[in-house]
């Protein structure tokens, strides 16, 4: 039986680390759970939607936490042109993400019609910046789309827009039906995928009425979480970790119309060997967390922290915390993390050795 594990310090493809109090608690907490590559996502308030609100908000994060590597993206919007994809190119920033409007928190601005940016998908491939797609399309009772399918109803999109820009690399984020996983696998090496954390432990009957597990797009059925575990323990390497770990405050997960989001944030590494223990894979969790994701990028960490190992050991009665606290001089709650009080079994004894 497996104790104790070495791998190097992860990369997540996909976290919110918010803006403010709680951008203070959430970003020095990154590392904690044995990630020192953090991908970026652009959905404040107001969204980030050119190059220097990005190189701004950046310089925000490293001040927090100069250990962690931060590759930011920008918002698809109206107001991206090809010329700024030039300019963030030459900036470092990575990547553009897309939400579908009103799908998900903060995507009010987000898109209805992709066609109109063709020419920004077009720049986008000529200079190697990566699409990140939140992959649903809006509820609508007419042609009978709601939460549990509307994975498998964007997916023509998704096919769509890789025949039109063969060479653009796409990622499907945070994908939760087995029938996403097959038409990534189908699409080629120019489309990948991103896996959370709670999208291979949580099933439709473990957010129904538990406000801490609900986010979007929501977990499916056990057949859909088994295919995300398979792709995982087959070794697949555009299949990686992209956490959307997203944080909310406690009094806005339990309300009458809770907030999407499950927080991971502050230990990735040991839900991760918890869940890749459970179903036997253990020995595929560090390519899946740690290298997979940068060779599809082709991104790196920053001088001396490829190579830094994080050591994870099984103990008994590892217990989530009950909750953090957002801010400790302004009275703003908690956020509750995932598998609150639950022994998840696996602890990071050395982080960044």
């Amino acid at each position: 039986m497996t104790t104790s594990i070495v791998i190097p310090s992860a990369c997540d493809f996909h976290v919110h680390l918010r803006q403010g109090d709680m951008m203070k608690m959430v970003t020095p907490r990154v590392t904690g759970g044995g990630v020192s590559l953090a991908y970026v996502m652009p959905n404040l308030q107001p969204p980030i939607v050119n190059t220097d609100q990005a190189l701004d908000y950046k310089k925000q994060l490293e001040s927090l936490d100069p250990n962690v590597t931060f590759y930011m993206t920008l918002y698809l919007s109206p107001e991206l042109t090809p010329e700024e994809v030039r300019k963030a190119k030459k900036a470092g920033i990575a990547g553009v993400k897309s939400y579908p409007r009103g799908v998900t928190t903060n995507s009010e601005s987000g898109i209805e019609s992709y066609e109109k940016y063709y020419p920004v998908f077009k720049a986008m491939e000529e200079e190697g910046l990566v699409l990140n797609l939140h992959g649903e399309v809006p509820s609508d009772s007419g042609p009978d789309v709601c939460v549990m399918n509307a994975e498998s109803k964007f997916l023509p999109e998704l096919e769509k827009l890789h025949k039109a820009f063969p060479k653009l690399r796409i990622v499907l984020e945070h994908a939760t039906t087995s029938a996403a996983v097959e038409k990534v696998k189908q699409l080629g090496d120019t489309v990948a995928c991103t896996i959370t954390v709670h999208h291979l432990q949580l099933i439709v009957d473990d957010w129904a009425g538990q406000a801490h597990h609900f986010c979007k797009p929501v977990a499916k059925y056990v057949q859909d979480r088994d295919a995300l575990r398979q792709v995982v323990a087959s070794g697949h390497p555009r299949f990686f970790l992209g956490t959307d770990s997203a944080p909310h405050p406690r009094h806005a997960k339990e309300t009458a119309h809770a907030c999407a989001g499950v927080f991971t944030t502050p230990l990735v590494l040991p839900y991760l060997a918890k869940i890749f223990e459970d179903i036997g894979c253990l020995d595929k969790l560090e390519n899946f967390a740690c290298h997979f994701g940068r060779n599809f990028y082709g991104l790196s960490q920053k001088e001396g922290f490829k190579d830094k190992k994080v050591t994870l050991v099984k103990v008994e009665n590892q217990v989530v915390p009950q909750h953090y606290t957002i801010s400790n001089t302004n009275d703003l709650g908690e956020v509750v993390p995932f598998l609150a009080n639950k022994d998840i079994r696996w602890r990071i004894e050395s982080n960044f050795v």
